[in-house]
């Protein structure tokens, strides 16, 4: 100012005085205009608050005043051509990318969700309970997320012969078994393998293998022993001792699948009581004279007959002659008196047929015959008749 008062005169000195505080005062004034004709806007971006005063007319002015360009996939609350108004709040969010893969199939989504579920839902893809999900529904979202669905299918599991459904998203047999609480034995057999993969064709089965000791007692059949006896006459027999059956306790390992028996092995054996043999005397007294008391060929005779079957009480199932009869239960056998029919005479027994006279019998005396049959029932249906008997040879 000093300079300036000694270089211009004081009329001209009072003028540029007033001109600057002219120009002072008008950029004040612009100021105070300026600020008053700003707006004040509420931006909320990705849900944080700001403030800001802006002269912008529309929102699209706003978003290039704040360096933001609104992507395709983004959420505005307002268009790009609304006016703004003092005191408004606009809310962006920018979208979040998303990779969802579903079994072998990948692709990308945008979304503005706050959480998985609400994305899910957004996108309509639906997931069952039994699938299997990446993340939880209330995790929040973040850009580049993974998210993986694995799609439950039913397979089926033969149980020990008993069919269920089970759902599943895959891995190994093993994996299927624990989620269902089911376990093995060592004995128990499974296919496929514990470590082969599910598939929707995998059929699970599992056969159940259990295996126990069985005891069994079986009867040992006695022998039958002959002797030599001079005092007896030729051809003729006579027991000496019936005979008696032991008895034998043999174990079994027995194996079970599914609960039927698909195997019987043999572990032990003990006999329990020894049999004791047959003894039959048979007799070497050569006869005095040629005189036979047997009857000749063609001879008939009219006898009471009786039937007598291998397996009656007392009986050992072999004939005084040594004929086993339940190894032969339809052979047509006789009981006879040898004193009136030798042991080993061919017969023809009336309603019986052709027959051997192999046996005796304590009540067989005289005209007296008892026929074999194979059954009771069959002894029980003959009952006691009269009958002829023609010897054949």
């Amino acid at each position: 100012m000093r300079i300036l008062s000694k270089l211009l005169p004081a009329s001209k000195r009072m003028l540029v005085i007033s001109s600057i505080g002219i120009i002072a005062l008008l950029a004040f004034t612009s100021v105070i205009l300026f600020q008053a004709t700003q707006k004040e806007v509420v931006f909320a971006e990705n849900g944080e608050d700001r403030t800001i005063d802006t002269h912008a007319n529309t929102v699209a002015e706003l978003l290039e005043e704040v360096g933001i360009k609104v992507g395709v996939h983004d959420a505005l609350s307002h268009d790009l051509s609304a006016e703004i108004a003092d005191g408004m709040k606009i809310n962006y969010k920018k979208a979040s990318k998303i990779v969802v893969t579903i079994g072998d199939e990948e692709k990308e989504y945008y979304t503005v969700a706050d959480t998985v579920g609400d994305f899910l839902k957004e996108k309509s893809l639906t997931v069952s309970e039994h699938d299997e999900l990446s993340h939880q529904l209330d995790e929040s979202i973040k850009d580049g997320l993974n998210v993986s669905i694995k799609q439950a299918f039913q397979v089926t599991i033969a149980d020990g012969g008993k069919e269920v459904k089970a759902w599943t998203t895959g891995g190994s047999v093993q994996e299927l078994l624990d989620s269902r609480s089911i376990s093995l034995t060592e004995l128990d057999k499974i296919e496929p393998a514990l470590d082969e993969t599910i598939t929707e064709d995998t059929k699970v089965s599992i056969v159940r293998v259990e295996k126990k000791t069985e005891d069994v007692t079986d009867s040992v059949a006695f022998q039958t022993e002959t002797r030599e006896d001079s005092s007896l006459a030729k051809g003729k027999q006579q027991v000496i001792a019936n005979g008696e059956e032991g008895t034998v306790v043999k174990t079994y390992e027995v194996t079970y699948e599914n609960g039927e028996e698909v195997n019987r092995e043999l572990v032990k054996e003990e006999v329990t009581k020894e049999s004791k043999n047959r003894i039959v005397a048979v007799g070497t007294k050569e006869p005095q004279n040629l005189v036979t008391l047997s009857a000749g060929s063609g001879k008939e005779f009219t006898m009471t007959a009786s039937a007598f079957t291998a397996y009656c009480s007392g009986c050992s199932g072999y004939t005084t002659t040594g004929i086993n009869l339940k190894a032969n239960p339809d052979m047509k056998v006789i009981a006879v008196d040898p004193n009136v029919i030798p042991l080993g005479t061919r017969v023809w027994v009336e309603g019986y047929g052709e027959a051997i006279a192999g046996d005796t019998g304590g009540a067989i005396k005289g005209n007296r015959i008892d026929i074999h049959v194979p059954t009771k029932a069959d002894a029980y249906k003959w009952g006691v008749r009269k009958v002829r008997v023609k010897i054949l040879d």
